[in-house]
């Protein structure tokens, strides 16, 4: 056998095997239990396992005919438990399959993860998504993503294949234009230290100031793609995507079903902020009507209080 053809056969074999890993479930995690509130939720990951599953995700025997698995999608220096204890179960409980993960690394001493270059994790949520739909035999997701994980599927969307595979895309407190990460983004550009930023706070901190190479990048073109549906959820009491209304999409050239909702319009006595909004059953309400879940004719209007 010649040097060439026993290189070949080698890359042949490691393509299939890498090929082979992307087609199959992330290994099983242990399910923690349903929390109310992200400081409950935190609390319960800092003393158990940090990889550990919000309850109702990641049956990967789950198969519901005429409808499509949902993947929810943590934000930066959250997880998949820490984000979704509350809106995993509750969503698995109006019918529907719930797949969820960790991306972008992790911090090695806290249950922190989402901190990496946000395009690379663009590429981590497509081979998560292809598991799913292998185990599922769907050809489409629902994606719902928070903070940071509302906005990173457009990078899947847009670099990694992941146009033909989403139908819905609906992001609560998504940084879709960016934050001024509360003035620090700013001052960062002013005195020329961006880099700093993502020194101090990860790479998806500095991605994520508003004007950054990365955002006006992602956002070149338009913020949507032709067939998929995006609702963008936000509060008016948003301390990290700021401003808050940075979390609309309102670059739609390809002509996109594109809802912009506010938590609070109709409801004074939600005052929800960043990391408590998905703790909301008014948030609860606009995710399951805009995946068309069994949901009250009319939306909820709860009293829920910020982390902060």
């Amino acid at each position: 056998m010649s040097a060439l053809s026993l290189r070949s056969r080698v890359l042949a074999f490691a393509a299939a095997g890498a090929a082979a890993l992307a087609a199959t479930p992330a290994a099983e995690a242990a399910t923690g239990p349903y929390q109310a509130s992200f400081l409950g939720a935190f609390t319960t990951q800092l003393v158990s396992d940090k990889n550990i599953d919000p309850q109702g995700a990641n049956d990967w025997s789950c198969n519901v005919p005429g409808r499509l698995p949902i993947v929810l999608v943590h934000g930066t220096w959250e997880s998949k438990y820490s984000n979704f204890a509350y809106l995993s179960p509750k969503l698995k409980g109006s019918g529907a399959c719930i797949f969820t993960f960790n991306y972008g690394a992790s911090n090695p001493l806290l249950p922190l993860f989402g901190t990496e270059d946000i395009k690379d994790s663009g590429r981590e949520l497509g081979i998560f998504v292809d598991q799913v739909l292998a185990a599922t035999g769907s050809t489409k997701v629902d994606i719902v993503g928070h903070s940071q994980g509302g906005m990173m599927p457009r990078a899947y969307i847009k670099y990694w294949g992941g146009a033909s595979k989403v139908r819905n895309m609906v992001s609560l407190a998504g940084t879709q234009n960016g934050t001024t990460l509360l003035g620090i983004g700013t001052l960062g550009r002013q005195l020329g230290v961006l880099a700093g930023v993502g020194l101090v706070l990860g790479q998806a901190a500095a991605d994520q100031v508003e004007g950054s190479a990365f955002i006006t990048a992602l956002n070149a073109g338009g913020q949507t793609v032709a067939g998929i549906r995006y609702t963008n959820i936000v509060t008016s009491y948003d301390e990290v995507t700021t401003p808050y209304r940075n979390g609309y999409i309102t670059n739609n050239p390809a002509g996109a079903y594109v809802a912009n909702i506010n938590l609070q319009n109709g409801c004074f006595t939600n005052f929800a902020d960043h990391l408590s909004m998905t703790y909301s059953a008014r948030t609860l309400w606009y995710v399951k009507n805009a995946l068309g879940l069994p949901n009250p004719s009319r939306a909820t209007c709860d009293v829920q209080l910020p982390v902060f």
